[in-house]
Formats: structure tokens, C-alpha cells, sequence
């Protein structure tokens, strides 16, 4: 989880940018894509993680993460782990070891909320068009986002936000660490609007037994 976080992630905000500073090109592409992201009632999607060396070479084996979003809710696969919540509360499990942390939620953190990979170029950046690129069989606007608020304090310096043209969707996220090294954040598949119950944001602790749960909330 603590790789997602970097993302913001995934922290992911407070203020636009002032418009003046602001490429007129890029902000009426993410326009667009915030105006049909939010329209979505669910998010279904599956994303490959990957950390590339500063020789652009994968560090490791790229992972599988599988998401799903409901407004405030969401859900989220990743390996050794599931993060689940209901919108008030989270739960962390640790599938190795059958322990699960929970905590309340906090909509602000980018630390709990994986819906903010499709919406973090809300706040908080400058942005500026950078070119168009073709990903996998989509032709993308790529939008460079740089952190406007205490950027020093970030890990990274740039985000490169591929946008499909036709869809309007984030296909892909690149993040540019400062030491050198970038943390790529693919598409697989993104289905919107299927429908999701609501016990699906629910972890349930029985069969756990009490040494394997800790109950963080106030």
C-alpha cells in the first residue's frame, strides 16, 4: 500500500493551481476527463505496477492490482494484501500473516483512497501539454503535472498523465522519482458502471481471532 501512496498516491490536495499558470491546452483536456470520470457510478479496473531503475529497467516483477470504486467505497487487490472500505471505516489485511489493521477513514488521504489515481491532477499541480503518444492501440494526450504545493517535500518531480483521446480515460500514470527512478501505474482494463454490492467494501473479521486484529480507530 505504502508504493500506492507515492502515487499521491496517491498528498493528493487542497488548491487548484492558479488558471494563469496554467496550459489552456492540458486544462480543457483534464477538464474533460474530470467531467466524465465523476459521471461514473463504478469504477472496475486493473492496473500493472511497475518500479524502473534509473536505467529505465524493471526493478522488479511488475504486480497485478485490482480496484474497484463507489463513490466514497473501494476496494483494492493488491499482492500479500486487500484494502477494503465502506466509506467510514478501512480495513488493511495482510493475507500472509491473517492480520488486519482498521482505521477510520479519511477522504483526504492519499494514503487510503486509490479512487484518487483517476482524479489527482485535480489539485494541488501546475500542468502543461507535453505531446501525443500512442499506448498499447490508443492515441493519448500526455500531460506532464508538477506538485505546486511544497514540492520539495515530494519524492517525485514530474507525473506524466496519459489521457486516451477517444475515451477520455487515464490509461497510464507515470511517476518521476528525485533519485532517479520511476513508478509506472498501466491501464490493464477499466469497466465503468457495473454494478457493485455493497458488502463487496465490507472486510469481515470472522474467523480472525483477536492477537490478529488491530483496531486503530478513535
Amino acid at each position: 500500500m505504502s508504493k500506492f501512496v507515492a502515487i499521491t498516491l496517491l498528498s493528493f490536495f487542497t488548491l487548484f493551481a492558479s488558471a494563469q499558470d496554467q496550459d489552456p491546452k492540458a486544462k480543457a483536456i483534464l477538464d474533460e476527463l474530470s467531467k466524465v470520470t465523476k459521471a461514473y457510478k463504478t469504477i472496475t479496473t486493473e492496473i500493472i505496477f511497475t518500479i524502473l531503475n534509473k536505467e529505465k529497467k524493471p526493478a522488479e516483477k511488475p504486480q497485478l492490482w485490482k480496484v474497484q470504486v463507489k463513490g466514497q467505497k473501494f476496494r483494492l487487490e493488491i499482492p500479500g494484501s486487500s484494502i477494503l472500505c465502506d466509506g467510514k471505516t478501512v480495513w488493511n489485511y495482510n493475507k500472509d500473516a491473517r492480520e488486519v489493521t482498521i482505521k477510520n477513514f479519511d477522504p483526504d488521504s492519499d494514503e487510503q483512497n486509490p479512487a484518487k489515481l483517476f482524479t489527482m491532477y485535480e489539485n494541488g499541480y501546475k500542468f502543461k501539454y507535453d505531446k501525443e503518444e500512442k499506448v498499447g492501440v490508443a492515441q493519448c494526450h500526455v500531460i506532464d503535472l508538477f506538485p505546486a504545493i511544497k514540492p520539495e517535500k515530494k519524492k517525485f518531480h514530474t507525473i506524466k498523465l496519459y489521457v486516451d483521446k477517444t475515451k477520455k480515460q487515464v490509461v497510464k500514470l507515470k511517476m518521476i522519482m528525485k533519485d532517479g527512478t520511476t513508478q509506472e501505474y498501466t491501464v490493464k482494463s477499466m469497466k465503468p458502471n457495473l454494478e457493485i454490492a455493497d458488502t463487496v467494501f465490507v472486510f469481515d473479521t470472522k474467523g480472525l481471532k483477536p492477537d490478529q486484529i488491530s483496531d486503530e480507530r478513535d
